[in-house]
């Protein structure tokens, strides 16, 4: 059995971050196991074939159970299973969330989680492309860009947006997050920066690091309630490697969950009844799902000699996740002191409601809850490892969600018919002109509703019963065995999440170092 420091599950946008930073000590040697394939399709570093990602080889390809507040839809829930895991598939728009998310996380007993204090984090990840500041790094991994150029309609966006009285906003990861303007991605020389191109492919040659690809995780190992390896499958082969120091589980809000079950860590009447042996009864695991959930407001575009400025480099092609460029943060109730309830997302695309047809060029913008009030769940469909875990996301279970969502149509309506789109403002495609009332835009937001892909919190960070790590990221109840990645998140942050699960990465592995250290201290202590 091959024997290591660290083993990290998962090489996406947390676990490469921790395979990097945990090897930069030649003594210390890390395996990190990813279920994927290496990232070597070319159209992962196109950043215009994002759209054409998910549902490929790249994918997990799950879905939810039939969700009872829409209309029993299954949604489709798309996750990275490739070197960069979901930042390897995603849209790359990097946003940190608001300020007051983590203070937060803090208040509900995570001390050392405020933004304060991961404000750190944030910037010892970038290379920020307009230059350090307060907010902003210069000298990290990750390269976060400016858009070059946003194309004319989505500057109209931010124009639109400003004469209906909502302020220009350059940086949404600033001082403030509410406000419109042009959002910045993880792109470097014109190609996708995934966590694997920015963490991984620089330190390939450290001796200390090994990567394993097509490496499907089975079960945790234990000797009671200590964490001593894993079992792997790979090449067709049951393999086990023992761990040294810690194990460190970053696959994801759906698979983390689904790993620790698998293991023997969760509810146990639930494990019982699968015959699985319980090593902690621990009922938060899969537990406290969130995630975003996003609604389209369509146009097509009308073409005449006046609009080809304004529509230069609109993608003819349909899709249901698309290149936003333009964005923008509100409060429903233009409440400025309070933290935005909205987020939009205004892209050169053409999302079209069902059972429409249409042909030609179009717009869409998205309109996102920030925090909705849906909770739901992960948990196991069988024992077998290869089996996909049960999602209940449980969207629009509040009916004040729905009423927000129905809000920002308008306020997205009201948008689109300034002066800043007459020249090129088509057919309204999704909702449609015809339908007005609330009661028509919930029925549409109830059969067209999605999700964000921001799944969070099925191992919940804290001190409470439903916990399932605490503040420094160690499962309760075994010991050298940590969750590290979007799935520790207590309530979803204001955005998207990638850049706030890459600051859980640097923070996670600070803890580990930390911990290290503790322990080397006593060690020696002991010896003297």
């Amino acid at each position: 059995m091959t024997q290591y420091d660290y083993i990290v599950i998962g090489a996406g946008s947390a676990g490469c971050v921790v395979a990097n930073r945990m090897t930069e000590d030649s003594k210390t040697t890390v395996l990190l196991l990813e279920a994927g394939n290496p990232d070597t399709k070319p159209e992962i570093q196109i950043p215009l074939e994002s759209p054409n990602l998910p549902r490929s080889e790249l994918d997990w390809k799950y879905f939810s159970q039939p969700e009872p507040y829409l209309n029993n839809r299954k949604i489709f829930c798309p996750r990275g299973k490739v070197l960069g895991g979901s930042s390897s598939i995603n849209s790359m728009i990097y946003i940190r969330g608001n300020h007051h998310d983590y203070d937060h996380w803090q208040s509900l007993g995570n001390p050392g989680w405020s933004y304060q204090d991961v404000l750190p984090y944030f910037k010892k990840s970038e290379n920020q492309q307009r230059g350090a500041d307060a907010y902003h790094g210069v000298d990290g991994e990750l390269s976060v860009t400016d858009i070059q150029p946003p194309i004319v309609a989505s500057q109209r966006f931010v124009e639109a947006a400003v004469a209906i009285g909502y302020n220009h906003n350059p940086d949404f990861n600033g001082i403030q997050q509410e406000g419109a303007g042009i959002y910045q991605l993880t792109v470097k020389d014109g190609k996708r920066h995934s966590a694997a191109a920015a963490f991984l492919m620089p330190i390939l040659k450290r001796p200390n690091l090994t990567i394993t690809t097509g490496a499907l995780v089975t079960r945790l190992l234990f000797e009671g309630t200590r964490t001593i390896g894993v079992e792997y499958m790979h090449e067709g082969r049951l393999h086990q490697a023992r761990v040294n120091k810690e194990v460190i589980l970053s696959a994801g809000a759906f698979d983390s969950p689904k790993l620790l079950m698998l293991s023997g860590i969760g509810d146990a009447e639930q494990l019982q009844a699968m015959a699985i042996p319980v090593v902690v009864d621990l009922p938060g695991v899969g537990q406290n799902l969130q995630d975003h959930s996003l609604v389209p407001v369509a146009h097509q575009i009308i073409t005449n000699p006046v609009a080809d400025e304004v529509i230069a480099g609109l993608d003819p092609a349909i899709s249901s996740n698309g290149n936003a460029e333009a964005g923008l943060f509100l409060h429903t109730e233009g409440n400025l002191d309070a933290t935005p309830d909205l987020q939009f997302f205004f892209g050169p695309i053409l999302w079209i409601s069902p059972g429409k047809t249409l042909s030609g060029l179009g717009f869409t913008v998205t309109v996102s809850l920030t925090h909705p009030q849906n909770i739901g769940s992960v948990s196991l469909l069988s024992p077998d490892p290869k089996d996909p875990p049960i999602i209940r996301i449980n969207f629009l279970q509040s009916q004040s969600d729905v009423q927000k969502l129905v809000a920002g149509i308008k306020i997205m309506r009201k948008l689109f018919h300034t002066s800043a789109f007459d020249q090129f403002r088509g057919e309204e495609i999704s909702p449609g002109a015809e339908v007005i009332s609330d009661e028509s835009l919930e029925a549409y937001i109830r059969e067209f509703c999605v999700t964000g892909y921001h799944p969070v919190g099925t191992c919940k960070m804290g001190t409470d019963p439903m916990a399932v790590v605490d503040p420094e990221l160690r499962v309760r109840g075994v010991t050298r065995l940590r969750v590290v990645d979007a799935s520790i998140m207590p309530t979803l942050v204001g955005g998207n999440t990638n850049a706030p699960t890459i600051m859980i990465g640097e923070k996670g592995a600070d803890l580990i170092k930390a911990a290290l250290s503790v322990s080397s201290q006593v060690a020696s202590a002991m010896a003297n």
